[in-house]
Order: C-alpha cells, then structure tokens, then sequence
C-alpha cells in the first residue's frame, strides 16, 4: 500500500476510490434499473408495489445526490487510510492472523453492527430538529428508483459513511471482510429501493426468513416515513414496535397479486403505470 502511495499520492488514492464506488454504484443500480426497470418491466408491472413508479425529475434529483454522497465515502476510505497508517485501528493483512472461522464471523458481525448502527442512527434523522436538515433529502424520494440508494443530503451521507470507520476502532476486521460487507450492503440498499416487489409470495411466513426485509418493507418507510426503519433486518422494528401495521398484509396483497395479461402496449404508456 505504501509503494502505491508514493506513486499515486492520497489525491490519485481519493479518485481511484471515487472511481470504484461509482463503478460498483453503476454495476448495481444500474443493473437493477436496466433488468427490471425497462427490460422486464411489463412482465413485472404487477409487483410493483405502489402501482406506479416515480417521475424522470425524481430521478435526476437521486443522480444528483448521490455523486455528492459518494465523494463523501471516497473521502471517509481516506480517513480509514489515515487511521490504519496511524496504527489505531484492528485492520489486520494476513487471513492466517485470525483464520479463515473468524473471517466469515467477522462479516456477519459487521453486517449486525451496522444494522443496528443504521436503525438508530435513522431514527434519530427522523426527530423533527434533524429531519429537514439531515434526512428530506433522501425522503423526496417517496416511491424511489435503485438510483435512491445512495441519494443523502452530505450531513446524512457523513453519518452513513461512519459505520465503518467506528467499527475498526473495536473489531479486527481483513479488507476481504469489508470488500464483502460493501457489496452486500449496496446490493440491499439498491433491493430495498428497487420499488418491486421480487421476494416470493411465502417469504415472510417463514418464521426465520421474515427477519431479513424485504423490498416492501423499505418501500412502505418511503410513503409513509415514521415507520419501517431497518436496513437490513426486521428485528430492531420489531424490538421497538416500529413496524407499520400493515407491512405483512401489504407484502401479502403485493406478491399475490396476479400479471396482467394485456395487449395495451409498454407499462409507460398504461393509465395506471405512470412514470417511467
């Protein structure tokens, strides 16, 4: 790391970064919103879970944002680069150090730790003193696009960005761990905005797999904000009664919705699928 330092310097360490993420941003988002927002959206239109998807502008308003967030994070893998060169955090090099056991418990415990990070740290962005400044931003997007993931105003986008330099301070942590952490974090963060609804129809019967969220759950929190908090979990709402009331029976009434069979053309020129 260091030999790449004194080539690059932390200013070509900074774009090089930038780059990653938007790349990774791109793949991701951008897959999402090629699959299922265009190609295969008449097939899919009866999982969508408000019946309508978002207007162009709102999409231009996520685009917006979310370049701004992730020069932020950029920043933020600066900062866990300072840290690291300082000596003060539990970034370790070698897999053999902690074994290959501790590796894959190391994943799942950051997984957990920013899910509980994210719940409260969410909530608190939703007291009337914070919201305006902090979290209206990423709530213009009432029925969000895949491009809503990373759409923060930059003081949400700080907080967002800190799970993981607070984490290393504690947690002996490979950079193989967080490679795998982040894509898992963005590939649920782009699912819970996708506005479709892809979970199958029994997902939440199951007394284990209706812990993890799915894309209604996040969806209904766009709509209706004081409700449906997690990120990646449903045990944090469910601890604190945060859950709408009517998050099962909409998961239900969404997945057991039927497809149109219909010859009225493209979902975007249908009365009832406006947007996009």
């Amino acid at each position: 790391m260091n030999e790449v330092l004194d080539k690059i310097g932390y200013t070509g360490y900074y774009l090089f970064t930038l780059a990653t993420l938007w790349v990774r941003y791109i793949l991701m988002a951008g897959a999402a919103y090629l699959f299922i927002w265009i190609l295969y959206k008449e097939k899919l239109k009866h999982k969508i879970i408000q019946k309508r998807l978002p207007e162009k502008d709102k999409i231009f308003h996520e685009l917006k944002y979310s370049a701004i967030t992730l020069a932020i994070f950029a920043a933020s893998g600066i900062m866990v680069l300072l840290m690291k060169q300082s000596g003060i955090t539990m970034i370790y090099d070698r897999v053999e150090d902690y074994g290959v056991p501790y590796l894959v418990f190391s994943i799942i415990a950051i997984i957990f730790l920013h899910d509980t990070y994210f719940y409260w740290t969410h909530r608190l962005m939703h007291h009337p003193l914070l919201f305006k400044r902090m979290h209206l931003v990423h709530h213009k997007s009432t029925n969000p696009s895949p491009w809503a993931a990373f759409s923060f105003h930059p003081y949400e986008a700080v907080v967002e960005a800190g799970i993981v330099p607070l984490v290393i301070l504690f947690l002996p942590i490979h950079t193989v761990a967080l490679v795998v952490f982040f894509f898992y974090s963005n590939f649920l963060n782009v699912l819970g905005h996708l506005s479709f609804e892809l979970f199958p129809k029994g997902f939440i019967e199951n007394k284990f797999l209706r812990l993890h969220n799915s894309t209604t759950h996040h969806n209904m929190h766009h709509k209706y904000f004081n409700c449906n908090y997690g990120l990646y979990f449903n045990i944090w709402d469910r601890i604190m009664g945060t859950n709408h009331e009517k998050y099962f029976d909409t998961f239900r009434e969404v997945t057991h919705r039927e497809p149109e069979h219909s010859s009225q053309g493209p979902v975007g020129n249908s009365p009832e699928i406006q947007g996009v």
